[in-house]
């Protein structure tokens, strides 16, 4: 059940440093920001940051325990 928190967290972390970094026009460099298209709408997303994003919150809900 922490795995899914922690992708939810993930999820929001790289929405929200990718639509602040990508709306600049810049990939970040190893961030590695690209534009997605999903149905009619673009987002911003970065893998990296997501990846990183859930583990550490997933690190730091076992440490809750």
């Amino acid at each position: 059940m922490e795995m899914l928190k922690a992708f939810i967290f993930g999820a929001l972390m790289s929405a929200a440093i990718g639509l602040v970094i990508g709306s600049q026009g810049t990939s970040a460099g190893p961030l590695a920001i690209h534009m997605v298209a999903i149905a009619d709408a673009k987002v911003y997303w970065s893998w990296p940051v997501f990846l990183s994003g859930s583990g550490l919150a997933w690190g730091l809900m076992l440490l809750q325990r």
